[in-house]
C-alpha cells in the first residue's frame, strides 16, 4: 500500500556543501522538507520510490534502475563530502517493468550513481531511514496520459507486493520566473506555477493532464511528468493535498507539496 506521497524540488543549492550562504534564501523550502521527513518516517515505509526528471531526460521510454547498490554523491557540484548508499528493490522494479510492457516502452537500466534529481530528495528525506530500500524511476518524453497510466500500474504492483511504499516525485516548476533566470524569462512562467498549485490543491487531476501544452513549453518546467506519475498512483486513493511551501528566489519555482494519505 502507498503510505506517503509528495512532490519536491531538487535544486543543487539545497545541498548544504553546495548552497552554503544561499541556503538562507531557501529557508521555507528546507523547513517544508523537514516536515516531510517527519511525515515520511512516521509512515514506516518498506520502500521509497523516487521519480526524477534527470534520470532519463529526453528519452522516449520510461526507465527503472536495476543496479543492486545505488550510490549518491554530489561531486559534480563540488561537494566531495556527501556520500550515501541505498539498496535497490530490484524485484519490485522488475515486476513494475513487466506490467508496463503492453502499454508503452520501458527499459531497465543499471546506473550505479543516482542523479541529483533523485539525490537531493533522498538527502533530505532519508536521514532516519538509511536501511530502507529505494527504486529509481525516470519519466519519458511520452504523452501525459501514459504517465498517469504508469502511475496506476505502479500502484497495482505495490498492492500486489503487500509493502508499505512511499512515492516521491522530484521536479521543479518553471525555470523562467525572473529576468535573470538561468533559462531566460517568460511572462507566462508564473501563470504556469500558480495554475499547477491551484489545480493540485483542488484535486483537479484531469485539468492538469489537459493543461495547455504551449503554457507548459513557455514555462520551461521539469517536474510535470514526475508529478503526473505520482498523481496516477494516488488518484483513486483518499488523500489530502497540502502546499507546504513555494519559493522562487533564483528564478525557478520550488514547490513542496504533501499528499496526506488518509
Amino acid at each position: 500500500m502507498i503510505t506517503f506521497a509528495s512532490f519536491v524540488p531538487h535544486s543543487p543549492i539545497l545541498i548544504p556543501e553546495v548552497g552554503k550562504e544561499n541556503l538562507a534564501k531557501l529557508k521555507e523550502t528546507i523547513e517544508a522538507y523537514k516536515d516531510l521527513e517527519h511525515a515520511l518516517y512516521s509512515s514506516k515505509p518498506d520502500l521509497v520510490i523516487v521519480i526524477s526528471p534527470h534520470t532519463n531526460k529526453g528519452a522516449e521510454f520510461f526507465t527503472i534502475n536495476q543496479q543492486p547498490k545505488l550510490k549518491l554523491n554530489f561531486k559534480n557540484f563540488g561537494d566531495l563530502v556527501t556520500k550515501l548508499e541505498f539498496d535497490n528493490d530490484i524485484g519490485l522494479g522488475y515486476q513494475i517493468k513487466e506490467s508496463c510492457e503492453d502499454y508503452f516502452p520501458i527499459m531497465l537500466t543499471s546506473n550505479k550513481e543516482l542523479d541529483y534529481g533523485t539525490g537531493v530528495p533522498l538527502l533530505y528525506l532519508m536521514e532516519h531511514l538509511p536501511n530502507t530500500k529505494i527504486i529509481s524511476i525516470g519519466y519519458a518524453d511520452l504523452p501525459y496520459q501514459d504517465h498517469i497510466k504508469f502511475g496506476e500500474l505502479i500502484r497495482k504492483q505495490i498492492n500486489l507486493a503487500d509493502k508499505r511504499v512511499a512515492i516521491i516525485a522530484s521536479g521543479d516548476l518553471s525555470h523562467k520566473l525572473h529576468k535573470d533566470s538561468p533559462a531566460g524569462y517568460s511572462d507566462r512562467a508564473q501563470e504556469f506555477d500558480q495554475t499547477i498549485i491551484k489545480l493540485l490543491n483542488n484535486n483537479q487531476i484531469d485539468d492538469i493532464i489537459n493543461i495547455d501544452k504551449k503554457l507548459v513549453s513557455e514555462a520551461g518546467e521539469c517536474g510535470l511528468r514526475s508529478l503526473l506519475i505520482l498523481l496516477g498512483a494516488i488518484k483513486e486513493m483518499n488523500y489530502q493535498p497540502e502546499k507546504l511551501s513555494y519559493q522562487a528566489p533564483f528564478g525557478i519555482g520550488y514547490l513542496v507539496e504533501n499528499f496526506e494519505i488518509k
